[in-house]
C-alpha cells in the first residue's frame, strides 16, 4: 500500500464519523465498544507470521444535535447541526523483537490511542435533486506518550450532493485539512444506496455494506463488512508523523428495537484485515511509495455491541 492510499484511507475515516448523520433532524447518538483479541503479528519484509501479538479494545461515542431545522420547497430540511465523537482504544503487545519492526515502528506499537472532534455542520437544498453540505470539526488525534499542539487536526469540506432518488444519494467535494502539518485541500467522495423492504441492503461508501431480513418490526438480521480505524500523530526520530489503525471486519449483525427511541446492534464475526500505518507529516511524502507493505496481523474473532438512540 502506497502512501497515497494510506492518506485517503485515513480521510475516508475522517468522513465516517461526519457524513454518517448528514440527514439527522433529530438528536441521535451511538455509544460502541468493540473488542479484537490477541492475534498474531506478520513481519512485513518477509510476510512470515511471527510469535509476537497484539489484542485491540475500544470504546466510542458519537452525538449530534440539530441547532435550527426547517424543511424548504424541496420538502427537504434545511438544517444546522452540531456533532461531536470520541474513541479511545488500549492495546496490549506481547513478545516483539525490536528488529522485526519497521523503522517507523522502532518505539513500539501504540498502547493508546485517543480522537475526539467536535464540529458543526449544515445541509441545505440547492436543486430539486441537489444538496449542499458543509462541515467543519477540530479535533485531537493522539497516542496519549504526549498531547501538543501537533495532536490537533482540523478538517473541512464542501459536498455536492446528488439525490437521483430517495435511497440513493452521491456526494464529492473539496477537502481541507492540515493533517500532512499545512492546510491542503484534497478530493471528498461519499456514496449511500439502500433499499427498502424485508430483503434489503444498504452500501455506504467507505463505511459499510450491509444485507439483512427484517424479521420483524423490532429485529433485523444482517450480514455486514465494515471499515474503521483511527489516527494519531507520533514522533518518529523526533520528527512529527501520522500514524493509521485501520481494520475490515465481516460478521453477523442483528438489530434489535427497545421501544420507539433505543436499538441494540451486537456484532460477532472477524477480522479481514487489521493494519498499522505510518507516514511523515510533509507533503512530498503524500505520493512517494513504500519499500515494503504495512505491518499488520492474523485474522482473529472480531465482537462488538453498540446502541444508538434518536430523540
Amino acid at each position: 500500500m502506497n502512501k497515497t492510499i494510506f492518506y485517503l484511507s485515513q480521510l475516508f475515516l475522517f468522513l465516517l464519523t461526519s457524513l454518517a448523520a448528514q440527514s439527522q433532524s433529530k438528536i441521535a447518538g451511538e455509544l460502541k465498544i468493540d473488542y479484537v483479541p490477541f492475534s498474531n503479528y506478520v513481519r512485513p519484509m518477509d510476510s512470515t507470521k511471527t510469535s509476537a501479538e497484539s489484542n485491540f479494545k475500544r470504546s466510542q461515542i458519537a452525538f449530534e444535535i440539530p441547532l435550527s431545522l426547517e424543511m424548504d420547497q424541496y420538502d427537504r430540511p434545511k438544517l444546522w447541526s452540531f456533532f461531536a465523537n470520541g474513541s479511545y482504544a488500549k492495546m496490549e503487545n506481547k513478545n516483539y523483537e525490536i528488529q522485526s519492526l519497521p523503522v517507523e515502528f522502532q518505539g513500539g506499537f501504540p498502547n493508546e490511542m485517543l480522537n475526539a472532534q467536535i464540529g458543526v455542520k449544515h445541509l441545505r437544498s440547492i436543486s430539486p435533486t441537489w444538496s449542499l453540505m458543509i462541515m467543519a470539526s477540530v479535533g485531537v488525534y493522539t497516542d496519549m506518550v504526549e498531547i501538543n499542539k501537533d495532536d490537533v487536526l482540523l478538517q473541512g469540506g464542501v459536498f455536492f450532493i446528488k439525490h437521483f432518488n430517495p435511497n440513493m444519494a452521491f456526494g464529492m467535494g473539496p477537502v481541507l485539512t492540515n493533517s500532512f502539518g499545512v492546510p491542503m485541500v484534497l478530493p471528498g467522495i461519499y456514496f449511500n444506496w439502500e433499499s427498502r423492504g424485508a430483503w434489503h441492503f444498504k452500501i455506504t461508501f467507505p463505511e459499510s455494506l450491509q444485507f439483512g431480513y427484517r424479521i420483524s418490526e423490532n429485529f433485523d438480521l444482517k450480514a455486514v463488512v465494515e471499515l474503521s480505524g483511527m489516527t494519531a500523530e507520533t514522533k518518529v526520530n523526533n520528527r512529527t508523523s501520522l500514524l493509521g489503525y485501520q481494520q475490515i471486519i465481516a460478521g453477523i449483525q442483528p438489530e434489535i428495537k427497545l421501544g420507539k427511541h433505543w436499538t441494540l446492534q451486537p456484532t460477532a464475526g472477524s477480522t479481514l484485515l487489521r493494519s498499522f500505518s505510518s507516514t511523515n507529516r510533509k507533503i512530498k511524502d503524500i505520493f512517494r511509495e513504500k519499500d515494503m507493505a504495512n505491518p499488520r496481523f492474523t485474522t482473529t474473532f472480531y465482537g462488538a455491541v453498540a446502541l444508538k438512540w434518536q430523540f
